[in-house]
């Protein structure tokens, strides 16, 4: 039993590996730019539109009011981001359904680098919406000794995303591989299910908190921590 695509080598050359992760991981991305650029060739601004453009819209509109409640003033300017966090680790746990398909956020690699991304959209939005001097005064904030703790604040939340997301996907794979094991044709029907579902959620309280970040980054003031039970409620 594999704990991590990281294990899957497809190729390996010295210290240079082509393992399951990067494979997944390329594979996913050309299935969004190619499924993007099939669903957006023919958009129609009439009444009549193809099935695959309903669809779209009802995403693209579900997200935009997700992103707008957090606080976004301007949803359609962090959409491209922030949606494309969301589609990638839903496509990552739908996909799972597919035999030999292990989902590359299973690697810690994989989550660290979209929380590294999180971290650097921070503030890239924050600096454009207050500037650098404006940004970088709300690392003062309430005072000058609260520095060092905001610094710390950053990269702390950084890394919780990222271990946060790798635990839950490899301990939703671990588990049904156990149940393959033990009972092999009742429970892992239900844990795949479970399990399908459990990576939604994910995707959507990853993609939510990065809003929430981005949100506090361009308001000018330090987040505050934000847990499960504020993001339910």
């Amino acid at each position: 039993m594999r704990l991590s695509p990281d294990e899957m080598i497809f190729w390996q050359n010295g210290y240079f590996k082509l393992n399951g992760t990067i494979v997944f991981t390329w594979a996913l991305m050309l299935v969004l730019a190619a499924g993007s650029k099939l669903v957006t060739r023919k958009l129609s601004m009439d009444l009549k539109r193809a099935y695959w453009q309903n669809l779209l819209e009802i995403i693209v509109t579900g997200i935009e009011k997700q992103i707008e409640d957090v606080g976004l003033r301007d949803p359609k300017k962090y959409i491209g981001f922030l949606g494309t966090l969301f589609l990638f680790i839903a496509l990552a746990s739908l996909c799972t359904v597919i035999p030999g398909f292990e989902p590359p956020t299973g690697s810690l690699s994989t989550t660290a680098a979209l929380a590294l991304c999180v971290l650097v959209a921070v503030p890239f939005f924050g600096i454009e919406q207050q500037g650098l001097r404006g940004y970088l005064k709300s690392y003062l904030e309430p005072t000058v000794i609260m520095l060092p703790f905001n610094i710390i604040s950053e990269l702390s939340r950084t890394l919780a995303l990222a271990v946060r997301l790798f635990g839950n996907m490899m301990s939703g794979t671990m588990i049904i591989a156990i149940l393959l094991t033990i009972t092999p044709f009742i429970f892992p029907v239900a844990m795949s299910a479970l399990g399908l579902l459990t990576g939604m959620v994910q995707a959507y309280i990853f993609s939510i908190l990065a809003a929430v970040y981005i949100a506090a980054a361009t308001r000018g003031r330090r987040p505050k921590p934000v847990s499960i039970q504020d993001i339910k409620s």
